[in-house]
Order: C-alpha cells, then structure tokens, then sequence
C-alpha cells in the first residue's frame, strides 16, 4: 500500500472517529467549565460517565496511532475531567449542602409512590396501636412489655424544665444513635426484596402508636405530645423516608425487566444515595431538637407553635424544593 494511499485511510478513521465521539467531548467541555458548587448530581453522575468514555478514546486514539495533536488534546481534556472529579467534587460542602436541599427533595418526588406506601405501612400501624392502647392497656401489652409501658408513663408524668448543656449534648449522641439505627434498619432490609422494610415500618409503627397510646391513657397526653412534636416533622419524616428507599431497593431486586438485578441497581443507587443522605439529615437535626428544645421549660402553646413552623418547613422543602420555573 502507498504511504500516501495509507496516510489517507487513517485520515478517514480519525475523521469518523472525531465526528462520533466529538459532541460527549463538547459536552464534557461544558461540565468543566461549570462552577462545582452549581453541578446538581445527575449532573456529577454524567460528568463521570464521560469522562469513562473519554479514557477510552484516549486508549483507541493511542492504539490506532492517530496524530499526536489530537491524542494531546484527549490528554488534556482527560486530566481536567480526573481533577474535577476526584478533587473538587468529595470536598465541595457546597455540592453537599446542594445535595441535600435540592437534589434530595427531587428524587423523593421522582419516587413518590414508594414514600406513600412507605407512610400508609408507617402511620397506618400507629394510629391503630394508639387508639388501641388508649381504649385498654390489656391491648398494649400485646405490643410493648409491661415494664416498658409503665417506665414511660412514668417518665412523662412531669413536665419538663429543661436540661444542662452536658446533659443535652450526651442525650444528642444517644437520639443520633437510636434514631439513625431505626432508620437503617428500614432501609437496608430492603435488601430482601423489600420485606425487611415493610416489617420495620409496620413494626416501628405499633411500638411508637402503643407507647404514646398508653401514655396518654394514663393521663400524661400533654407531656408526652408537648416533647414529641417539635422534632416529630423530622424523626418520623426520616424514618418513613427511609422505609421508602427500603421499598425502592427491594422494588429493584423484585421487578428488574429487561436489566440483571444488578444493573437496576446501579439505575436507582444515585437515587437511594440522595434519599438516605437527606434522611440522616433529618434525623442529625431531629436529634438536636429532641436533645435541646424538645425537654426545655417553654410554654406548651410556644412548643406547639415551633412545631407546627417546623412542620411547614419540612413539607415546603420536600415538595417544592429543586423545582425549575
């Protein structure tokens, strides 16, 4: 073959392979030249899987011995796409703080319907055992061992005036610990196909219903829901949010179509990544609340007041938080 006849056809190769591959590299350009803190996560997540695609190219173009100059180019491009990735992305606080106000409130929408059945198998159990054990105690023991039921009456029936700050901040510690415990347990036993979160909601449910049932029946009602409902928007928020990324996981592994059961869950992971992020959100803040506010020495009709403000805030920022115009 001529040389000149030779340099033509890989011409023609580098020609079709610019043209193919040029608009993700383009694409690519446009990522890097975005501030980081203003990149949602699909848009982290697209960032990376160009840059896969662009290591391969680099490797074709390499292999294939195409010119130099464009080989450098690809070079370069790559090594913008490494730092931007492995260096800015992990330690932008921006990129989490946007995580969790905006990119998790959007893919909770996104799956609505697990949340709702995630709330039904939640709230569903709770009032049952609530008005259960309101009605008769004999009903709550069937739920809650005697001795816990009444060691919580007990502790509700005196009101509260608050707590030393060593006091607080210890009690902070334990609420993070139990709650993020509850909360992991529903999500992750979605890993049986869902079963395990359905079990943990439907059995959360019937021990918190019993225990503030109980509790009010035996005439503690306004302490026990004066403490709890400062923090209840965001502890039972996380805990029924949890449960619902616990569904959508086990949903993946039930129902794949046409993927293996691994690639849909490669499909929903940034998803159940967001969604549990924004929940152990919730449930640091849930602590704090409960730890500090929630046994403080305010008035009754003040607490109800901050709760129903707070309530509001959470419903405002998981319905309309991340909405484009």
């Amino acid at each position: 073959m001529k040389p000149d006849t030779k340099r033509a056809e890989i011409r023609a190769h580098v020609d079709e392979f610019v043209a193919a591959r040029e608009a993700d590299w383009v694409r690519l350009e446009g990522f890097l030249a975005t501030p980081s803190a203003q990149m949602s996560a699909e848009e982290w997540s697209e960032l990376a899987r160009l840059y896969r695609a662009l290591s391969a190219d680099v490797m074709r173009a390499r292999a294939q011995g195409f010119e130099l100059r464009l080989v450098a180019t690809l070079d370069g491009l790559a090594a913008r796409a490494h730092a931007a990735l492995h260096d800015s992305h992990p330690a932008s606080l921006g990129a989490l703080l946007r995580m969790i106000f905006i990119d998790f409130p959007r893919s909770l929408r996104a799956h609505s319907a697990y949340l709702a059945l995630s709330a039904l198998l939640f709230f569903g159990p709770l009032l049952l055992a609530f008005f259960g054990a309101l009605l008769s105690a004999d009903f709550a023991e069937l739920f809650a061992p005697p001795q816990l039921l009444r060691a919580m009456a007990e502790g509700y029936s005196e009101g509260f005036d608050g707590r030393s700050a060593e006091q607080a901040s210890a009690m902070t510690g334990f609420y993070v610990f139990n709650n993020v415990g509850i909360a992991l347990r529903s999500f992750a036993t979605g890993a049986l196909f869902g079963l395990g979160s359905l079990f943990f909601l439907v059995y959360n449910g019937l021990i918190i219903g019993t225990v503030i049932g109980y509790v009010v029946q035996m005439g503690h009602g306004g302490n026990i829901l004066t403490f709890i409902c400062g923090h209840a928007a965001l502890e039972l928020g996380a805990i029924v949010i949890s449960g619902g990324a616990g569904l959508l996981l086990g949903d993946a592994l039930l129902r794949p179509g046409q993927r293996s059961r691994t690639a849909n869950i490669k499909r929903v992971a940034p998803d159940l990544i967001r969604i549990i992020v924004g929940a152990a959100a919730m449930l640091f803040a849930a602590a704090a609340v409960e730890a500090w506010w929630s046994p403080s020495a305010a008035a009754p009709p003040i607490k109800w007041a901050a709760a129903g403000g707070m309530a509001l805030l959470v419903v405002a920022w998981l319905s309309l938080a991340g909405r484009r115009a």
